[in-house]
């Protein structure tokens, strides 16, 4: 029996475990993941913890990664819309868009026509429409294979998620004009980068996954432990018995009541929150449930 059984840790990817803002902005390869981070991971799970990773994502830009990060637990993808087992190589849940999205994407398009973004599916194609420098730094990032369209009803079903890639300015207008439109909450719409806004379907985001994620674990809600930096993460750190956010998370995400702040992702922020549930955590994991304020 290990101190960690029966917990979970459901952890953001991109500038939570790694960093890898400067990566996409100057177009160069994305550090590993620390080996302090590593060895506290692994530790976690020798201890009987399970570790996952809650990333937005998709199937064919988080599978090279896989392998190469100490996780135990299945993965939610595409920000919510699926959990990916890739010890069994297969989607346990998935939570995809409807059809509608490809008249309400016309519809944006209407009124932003050189508006730029991706198409995922849950196979490892994409499609990119009106791809522009945030697409391809986007694309350099992620190795994701990616064919070039000229309309979304080029792409095939189903529609896993649907990436829009402009800058802050214009994502605003953007989610000002969804906003505004009687079908807006058909769609979770959320900001994962400062250049990036996620679309997919009313309910498919990190919370509701993570929650369904420890449901077929078995694990509790007392049990479970987020961390993320950004907007997309705000669901699964308010389902989280305790939140966690690195040092260098956007401001909403330090604000989110309760959430513990750690140090930046780059010192290794990931170690810092399994050292402190190293710290309140006994071999009777069912007290841990006081043991947070």
């Amino acid at each position: 029996m290990g101190k960690f059984d029966g917990v979970l840790i459901a952890s953001d990817f991109d500038n939570t475990v790694v960093y890898t803002e400067g990566a996409l902005r100057a177009g160069t390869e994305q550090p590993p993941v620390s080996q302090t981070n590593r060895e506290a991971i692994e530790y976690f799970m020798a201890q009987g913890g399970i570790f996952s990773i809650a990333t937005g994502r998709a199937l064919p830009a988080f599978a090279p990664l896989a392998d190469k990060i100490p996780m135990n637990g299945p993965t939610v993808l595409f920000n919510g819309a699926a959990i990916y087992d890739f010890s069994a190589d297969r989607y346990l849940r998935t939570a995809f868009l409807p059809e509608s999205i490809r008249g309400h994407v016309h519809e944006v398009q209407a009124v932003f026509p050189d508006l730029a973004f991706e198409i995922y599916h849950d196979d490892n194609s994409i499609q990119a429409v009106n791809p522009n420098a945030i697409t391809r730094s986007h694309q350099h990032l992620t190795h994701s294979p990616t064919v070039t369209i000229s309309d979304i009803d080029e792409a095939p079903s189903p529609i896993a998620k649907v990436l829009l890639e402009e800058e802050p300015a214009c994502l605003a207008r953007v989610a000002e004009f969804i906003r505004s439109q009687p079908w807006a909450d058909t769609y979770e719409v959320v900001l994962s980068a400062d250049c990036l806004m996620e679309i997919t379907a009313h309910g498919a985001n990190k919370g509701g996954m993570v929650a369904c994620l420890a449901s077929d674990l078995g694990i509790g809600r007392e049990n479970v432990y987020c961390v993320g930096d950004h907007n997309n993460d705000i669901p699964m750190l308010e389902f989280a018995h305790v939140g966690f956010a690195p040092q260098n998370a956007i401001e909403s995400v330090h604000q989110v009541p309760g959430v513990h702040i750690l140090p930046n992702c780059w010192e290794d922020a990931i170690a810092a929150m399994i050292a402190e549930l190293d710290g309140l955590y006994g071999t009777d994991v069912k007290q841990m449930a006081n043991n947070f304020s």
